[in-house]
């Protein structure tokens, strides 16, 4: 009998790569010095699959998406690593070779539709920006291709809506319109930053739905940044958890959160209130994570940690193979393989 995980192996590996990032790093200019927002940090997207990158807020997700799709910030660069979309290296190319690529091949959707979108022009006249570029479309053709993405997202009577402007449209609505701008020309990947921040529940599972419809109509790969366990339970195929910009845990989503084997995403999935009951205490993380000019030696993750040892506060773990497809950064995550909750391990 084949088991899950050999399944799920089998099925990834029949995806072919589309992005590769490897020992990417990035930095930033401060008054106070330079500090590594994103260090070492590497995974892969393949073609008709969605990867979540997930942790707390500052963990480095964005700023790794951002680097990747040539966004950076002015303070902001890249100090080493690659990432190859399809065997080419975006961060390798010159300016005239990225506009190229941008929406042809790589698409983004913001997490802020509303300021994503230029509020002076028709919501049809930025749709069509991309087949004018890239194709040479007149206007009335490109007007035309408008219409048609706007009805492929689902957004209702686009022949009377085209000409509306972004204030116009519902949050949703506006989110639908910056997924379409997106995918207007079928890229190989799509970063998705938080798209369904600010949005309500309903609207938030249409959003989601409307990614993952796309996603297998083009066999695209996806890029999923969002700090939701639900959503990366529900979206992905496989996760990276990031922590103070480094990787702590990757592999198969099913796999990571039924047995995780770093305790950063341990306590994530133990903070989740499953089965709380009325005036219980919720389960947390202690602490915050370390500002990035004063990350730790050894191990990013010991001053909240409940397992840290002395080889913790020396020693930075090397994120490592744990099982097969899966990679942990963590000296103890052996032991985090057969118990069921942290305070049972004793390191």
């Amino acid at each position: 009998m084949t088991s899950t995980a050999e399944t799920s192996a089998g099925r990834t590996a029949a995806c072919p790569v589309v992005l590769r990032v490897e020992g990417l790093d990035v930095d930033i200019r401060t008054p106070a010095g330079t500090v590594r927002a994103v260090s070492n940090a590497g995974f892969e997207a393949r073609a008709g699959q969605t990867l979540a990158l997930l942790g707390e807020s500052g963990c480095g997700k964005s700023m790794t998406a951002k680097a990747v799709a040539g966004l950076l910030d002015p303070v902001a660069h890249v100090a080493g690593g690659s990432a190859e979309l399809e065997g080419r290296d975006l961060l390798r190319m010159t300016p005239k070779q990225r506009r190229k690529v941008a929406g042809a091949e790589l698409g983004i959707v913001f997490q802020d539709a509303l300021t994503a979108l230029n509020p002076v022009y028709p919501v049809g006249v930025q749709l069509g920006e991309a087949f004018r570029i890239h194709h040479g479309a007149s206007a009335a053709r490109a007007r035309e291709q408008a219409v048609q993405l706007m009805r492929r997202v689902g957004i209702p009577e686009p022949e009377s809506r085209v000409n509306a402007y972004p204030h116009q449209f519902s949050g949703g609505m506006r989110q639908r319109i910056l997924i379409a701008m997106a995918v207007a020309l079928s890229p190989r990947l799509l970063i998705a930053d938080e798209p369904t921040t600010a949005l309500d529940v309903t609207v938030q599972a249409q959003i989601m739905d409307l990614l993952r419809s796309l996603r297998e109509e083009g066999d695209m790969a996806v890029v999923l940044i969002t700090h939701d366990l639900a959503v990366v339970a529900e979206e992905a195929d496989d996760v990276v958890v990031m922590y103070a910009g480094t990787v702590a845990e990757q592999g198969p989503v099913g796999q990571v959160f039924a047995n995780p084997r770093h305790p950063y995403t341990k306590g994530l999935l133990e903070s989740v209130p499953v089965d709380a009951e009325r005036g219980s205490s919720l389960a947390s993380i202690p602490g915050s994570p370390p500002e990035l000019k004063n990350i730790p030696a050894g191990c990013v993750y010991q001053d909240r940690c409940p397992l840290a040892q002395a080889v913790c506060r020396q020693e930075r773990p090397v994120l490592r193979e744990v099982a097969p497809g899966r990679r942990a950064a963590c000296h103890f995550s052996d032991s985090l393989a057969t118990a069921s909750t942290l305070e049972e391990i004793q390191p």
